[in-house]
């Protein structure tokens, strides 16, 4: 069951401490939109947290 201070979409920042990666390395990630975990909110972008999972386990495997 999710926590419920769990937040299911993450900013730049959020995504750059939970991946360890530079805002450079997140923002060209997130500017892909067909990864599937790249929402867009006005101008503003956001990682899904439970996709963001999914596409790294692909990534992997």
């Amino acid at each position: 069951m999710k926590n419920e201070n769990e937040k299911a979409l993450l900013n730049v920042n959020e995504f750059c401490d939970y991946l360890g990666i530079g805002k450079t390395k997140a923002r060209e990630l997130l500017g892909d939109t067909r990864n599937g975990f790249t929402v867009r909110i006005g101008n503003r972008v956001y990682a899904h947290k439970g996709r963001l999972d999914a596409w790294l386990l692909s990534q992997i495997l």
